[in-house]
């Protein structure tokens, strides 16, 4: 099975998605990337990231809505589910690691 392309969104991409990027790109099964919603975001999300993805992972609801206004022709049909990770965590904290495994797991190649 071929791998899977995972794109993981919040605001900044300066926290909680880059975090994910990091903890999920060593995963088997999976080509994980991080991008911000925000115009200043450390790797602003495109149309290019949208249309690479296989499915999106927003932290917060308002991601979710942001990609759909902004990026609705690419979005097409893909997938997007929110893990509900608010914006309280430093990057590669240990709590946020723990809550994106918890939140993650059913969409993990072993599963």
């Amino acid at each position: 099975m071929a791998d899977r392309n995972y794109l993981f969104v919040c605001s900044q991409n300066r926290l909680r998605s880059p975090t994910a990027e990091q903890v999920f790109c060593e995963t088997p099964g999976i080509n994980a990337l991080s991008a911000g919603t925000n115009n200043d975001a450390e790797n602003p999300l495109s149309d290019e990231l949208v249309e690479w993805a296989d499915v999106i992972f927003a932290m917060e609801n308002a991601h979710r809505n942001k990609l759909r206004k902004k990026h609705k022709a690419a979005l097409k049909d893909t997938r997007v589910i929110v893990l509900n990770i608010p914006d309280d965590y430093a990057f590669m904290d240990p709590e946020l690691i723990r809550l994106l495994k918890a939140r993650m797991w059913k969409w993990l190649p072993t599963h």
